[in-house]
């Protein structure tokens, strides 16, 4: 589903043919456009997230994107805090205390899953793979409660302890049925 979402995109953005366009990914993962066109969109980015039945795609003509969609699920055979204790050096110590601060362990998964979004987001805009240090990365989520289907701006990151300006992350609390 997000290799046609990605095409559909190229397709209609750029006016290449379907059966024309070329796509490749980069040596950690990330896909991109490989024909050889001249247009109006000098850095043309995309990304996609799929989890279970759902895929989405992120696209900027300019900016470099990424995008993360994840579902609040229990953690297989793991109770919640053994899966927070094997997950604990993927978060910062602020993190983990917005994390366990929520009232009960299904709101604690929720926003543990939205802290991974978030982070799993910014390695896939920036293109790099699964080496990348998680403890570099901190996120100050706001608001901490969403709204469903409202998009929220005011998330800040973090990049090794200096907040990074030049990024916007944007939130929103899909209702699935």
């Amino acid at each position: 589903a997000g290799r046609l979402l990605i095409r559909k995109l190229i397709a209609e953005k750029m006016c290449i043919p379907w059966n024309e366009i070329h796509l490749q990914r980069t040596s950690k993962g990330k896909p991109f456009l490989a024909n050889n066109v001249v247009s109006i969109y000098s850095n043309y980015n995309f990304n996609v997230s799929h989890q279970g039945d759902y895929a989405v795609l992120a696209a900027e003509p300019e900016l470099q994107v990424g995008i993360d969609v994840m579902k609040t699920n229990l953690p297989g055979s793991s109770s919640i805090p053994n899966f927070f204790r094997i997950m604990n050096r993927q978060f910062t110590e602020t993190e983990w205390g917005v994390i366990k601060s929520m009232s009960n362990e299904w709101m604690q998964l929720d926003m543990f899953h939205r802290h991974w979004a978030l982070k799993e987001s910014f390695l896939k805009a920036i293109g790099v793979g699964i080496g990348f240090n998680l403890q570099r990365i901190e996120f100050n989520v706001s608001p901490l409660q969403l709204e469903i289907g409202k998009v929220y701006k005011e998330t800040e990151m973090l990049l090794d302890g200096d907040k990074e300006e030049e990024w916007t992350f944007e939130v929103r609390n899909i209702q699935i049925y």
